[in-house]
């Protein structure tokens, strides 16, 4: 080969890489080979990927919502409507016939259709969802199925090349090309989060879809945009497959996340607050309240302390330190770096479960039989949500029956404003018949009768 020749082909790999369009105006001309080789391509690898890719359509019966301040004392007859929306997903496993995608894409759906590239449709089961990560699990009772193997995300460089595949507006299944523009990312809302940002173009029904590696191999959920006017530009997110794997395996073990709890309240470090505390700069999470008897506490914290690092990795905010309790695993051994005085030290601690408070029937109302309550998360007061979260649902119990989902928040109980599990109406005063729980779910409040 000639150093031109060569220098021809070099180019034209680079531009297929970086998912140029070669069958552009400009280059109409091109031959189907250069010198007997193919042109550099991805349709190979996306011939064993998209498969695997699947579209979720979902139809949901709606209350009609009320404000929130006629929730008390206001009357009223609910209506109901139906909702449609379209998502991806990824086959996991082809034997069990399990489909990863994302809670917001199947929450609350009364009917969860599954569609293959095949063409085949699929009822699917919801076999469990955790709306703080944004991760389901489905199951479809299909044959021939293809799973994406699954690769290490860890292992994901920024600079890597990545292809999102999914069904965008639902008008069939397509891929974009682009590469790994940051790691690691949060703050972007509620919920525990730890994005691969790409600027692969992620539209309104590729949520759900793959993120794959130029091997084929799953890297990431696709699951949000940030976008000033709703369309993409060049700034999308996924789950990495490290998170989301691990989310899956406690949903089909346990059917929701058995979140990880240190016992410890963090503020960020504001310059007066350093100097307070005569800190040198304003680097970590300062500690404002631990809990008796939690993780924490046993591992010798105290308030004032400062949080710098967990398991090595830098704390630079709060919400760094709530992001990463919540995605340990229980029981697992943890490293807290700490300034205190001045000195650094380092502590062990073991995640432990968050303290909740679990309805049996007996000795509360029954008709609350079968659900497990929690007091909201500080981020969740934060944003001035007040009640108490479902963050369990027995299967087969009223409250199931009647709706209700993990992840709920009850503000009211026949219309009394709840505040705490502590502070429950339960028992005394609730009458016989009906019990109206007022319920907030992703913003929109509705009633759920038991």
């Amino acid at each position: 080969m000639t150093a031109r020749a060569h220098r021809r082909t070099t180019i034209f790999s680079v531009l297929a890489a970086l998912g140029f369009a070669l069958a552009s105006p400009a280059f109409a001309g091109l031959p189907p080979s250069i010198n007997g080789e193919p042109m550099p391509s991805l349709a190979p690898m996306l011939a064993k990927v998209t498969p695997a890719v699947v579209n979720i359509s979902t139809k949901t019966r709606v209350r009609a919502r009320d404000p929130y301040f006629e929730l008390f004392g206001g009357q009223g007859v609910p209506r109901e409507r139906v909702e449609q929306s379209l998502g991806s997903g990824v086959v996991i496993d082809a034997v069990k016939g399990y489909v990863l995608t994302n809670h917001h894409v199947v929450g609350g759906a009364d009917d969860i259709t599954v569609t293959l590239q095949d063409g085949r449709d699929f009822k699917a089961k919801l076999l469990g969802s955790d709306p703080e990560t944004d991760v389901a699990v489905l199951q479809i009772p299909a044959e021939r199925l293809q799973a994406l193997p699954i690769a290490d995300s860890a292992q994901l460089r920024v600079g890597d090349f990545v292809v999102a595949v999914g069904d965008p507006f639902g008008l069939g299944q397509t891929a974009t090309s682009g590469m790994v523009s940051a790691l690691g990312r949060s703050g972007l809302g509620k919920g525990y989060q730890n994005f691969i940002q790409t600027d692969a173009s992620i539209n309104p029904g590729n949520s759900g879809g793959a993120l794959v590696n130029l091997r084929g191999e799953l890297v990431g959920i696709n699951s949000m945009i940030f976008s000033p006017s709703g369309g993409n530009v060049g700034i999308g997110f996924a789950i990495p497959t490290d998170l989301a794997t691990g989310v899956m395996k406690q949903l089909l073990s346990y059917g929701k996340v058995r979140r990880g709890n240190l016992g410890v309240e963090v503020q960020d470090i504001t310059p007066r607050i350093a100097q307070a505390l005569h800190l040198k700069d304003a680097n970590g999470a300062v500690v404002t309240r631990i809990n008796e008897g939690s993780p924490a506490d046993g591992a010798g914290l105290q308030t004032g302390d400062v949080l710098t690092a967990i398991d090595g990795k830098a704390v630079r905010s709060a919400q760094d330190v709530r992001n990463t309790e919540g995605l340990l695993p229980l029981g697992a051994k943890v490293k807290l770096s700490v300034q205190r005085e001045g000195a650094s030290r380092d502590v062990e601690a073991t995640i432990a479960a968050a303290a909740i408070a679990t309805v049996d029937g007996g000795k509360v109302d029954p008709r609350l039989a079968g659900v497990t309550l929690s007091d909201l998360t500080a981020d969740q007061k934060a944003g001035g949500l007040f009640g108490v979260a479902l963050s369990g649902v027995k299967r087969g119990s009223a409250a199931a029956a009647a709706g209700l989902e993990d992840g709920d928040i009850v503000v009211g109980i026949q219309q009394r404003r709840v505040a705490s599990v502590k502070a429950l109406p339960l028992g005394r005063g609730l009458g016989a018949g009906q019990l109206l729980l007022t319920v907030v779910r992703e913003g929109s409040v509705y009633y759920a009768v038991l």
